[in-house]
Order: C-alpha cells, then sequence, then structure tokens
C-alpha cells in the first residue's frame, strides 16, 4: 500500500491517505502536550514506545474479542489502520482515583474504588473537552443510545483484560482513556491509542509513575518510564 496526502495532524499522531479504500496510515510522533495543549515538550522515542505498544495491545485486544483499528505495523513509528469516523467522546475508565478526579470530587489519589467508572468527554478542543453524561451525547447526535451501550460493553472489557494483562507486568492500571471510530458499515471499533500517553500506570510495588505524568508534573525521568513500561510489556506480552 502507497502512502498518500497527509489527512490530519494532532497533538501526538499524522494520519496519511494510502491508495487502499477504507485503509488508512497512522504516524507516531516524540510531540508531548498536557492540560488541552496548554504545556508543550518532547518525549524522545515516545512515538516509537507508542507505536509498539498500542498495537501489541490492540492484538491482544482483538485476541479477547474487541474489535480494533488495528491492520499491520509498518516500521517503528508507522502503522496501518483501519479508516474509521471517530466518535467524538473521549472514553476514561477509572479503577483508582487520580488526576482530575481527585480534584473535582476531593477523593485522594490513590483511593481505589469498588468499582470501575466510566465517563465520558466531548472531543472538542475548543470547549475543552468538557464532561458530557450519555443523555446530552444522544441528544447532540454525538452518537445513538445503541453505540453509546456498545462503546460501554467494550470500554469495561477493555480495561478488565489491561488491568489482568498490566498486573502480570508488576504494573497498577489507574485509569485510561480511549476512543472508539465507525467503520464504513457504522459497526464500531476501538480505536486510537494505547498508551502511557493515554493511560496512568504506576508500579505496582512502589506507586512510581510509568507513565505521561512525568511530564505533566514536571518529575523528570519521563524517557525512562516510558522505556520502562515498554520493557516489561514485551517480557509478559
Amino acid at each position: 500500500m502507497k502512502k498518500m496526502g497527509q489527512l490530519y495532524e494532532g497533538k501526538a499522531k499524522k494520519v496519511f491517505e494510502t491508495d487502499t479504500k477504507d485503509v488508512l496510515i497512522v504516524e507516531y510522533k516524540d510531540d508531548a502536550t498536557a492540560f488541552n495543549g496548554l504545556k508543550k515538550g518532547t518525549i524522545v522515542g515516545k512515538g516509537v514506545i507508542n507505536n509498539r505498544m498500542s498495537n501489541l495491545l490492540m492484538q491482544r485486544l482483538e485476541k479477547a474479542g474487541i474489535p480494533t483499528h488495528f491492520i499491520e505495523e509498518i516500521n517503528d513509528r508507522e502503522t496501518y489502520v483501519k479508516k474509521v469516523s471517530i466518535v467524538p467522546l473521549e472514553v476514561i475508565i477509572r479503577n483508582i482515583a487520580a488526576g482530575s478526579f481527585s480534584k473535582k470530587y476531593g477523593v485522594p489519589e490513590g483511593t481505589p474504588f469498588k468499582a470501575p467508572t466510566i465517563e465520558f468527554s466531548y472531543k472538542n478542543d475548543e470547549l475543552g473537552d468538557p464532561l458530557i453524561n450519555s443523555y446530552h451525547a444522544i441528544a447532540i447526535d454525538l452518537a445513538t443510545a445503541e453505540e453509546i451501550e456498545t462503546i460501554k460493553k467494550y470500554a469495561f472489557k477493555v480495561n478488565e483484560e489491561l488491568k489482568a494483562f498490566w498486573e502480570s507486568c508488576g504494573v497498577t492500571l489507574v485509569d485510561f482513556k480511549i476512543e472508539f471510530g465507525r467503520l464504513s458499515d457504522g459497526s464500531i471499533v476501538l480505536a486510537d491509542e494505547i498508551s502511557p500517553d493515554t493511560c496512568r500506570l504506576w508500579d505496582s510495588k512502589t506507586g512510581e509513575k510509568l507513565d505521561k505524568d512525568r511530564f505533566r508534573r514536571d518529575l523528570g525521568g519521563v524517557e525512562d518510564a516510558y522505556a520502562e513500561v515498554m520493557k516489561r510489556l514485551e517480557e509478559h506480552i
């Protein structure tokens, strides 16, 4: 398949057309942003790690019955994916209180939940990706009730699979953000990425942060944390 013109450039990835219908190329960048783009920087090598990690985890999720946009890894930074129309909802699953949840609701960071929670954010940079509930999403035609039920079912299944996998790596899956898309036939699949950019991952023994919070909070050792979590994944995948 031949790489054609660039369709889109986001904070962490570029997307290109190919000469094959309904197939795109995603290219992962080293650019890093936080706080809705207010903080910007570079995490050297993160594009390579995020590309590889996303691909390995999506293949694992496919085997567990969760459809994804993944087709084939091309090289260190590029992957063939199915063309989707992104559902404009960021889906956040939380197992432990952290980040914005702790700030908004006064729950100390590190407090385990009795059951996983799910949140939706309206994927809209101009509005700052505000929290939205399923009734709002249906009312303003972001998704149908049936699509939202499918997304919820898949999201909790993703959590179940990833939580168990990361546990085997000595890593606690605190929370994560995923996105879904519609294929040309309207079916819903997991899209975007699964990486230390989109997941909070803590060392199970020490509680050390192995994710983008090291960049957000100026903790240092960002590249080392990404490399460490990738090393553990490759040892257990």
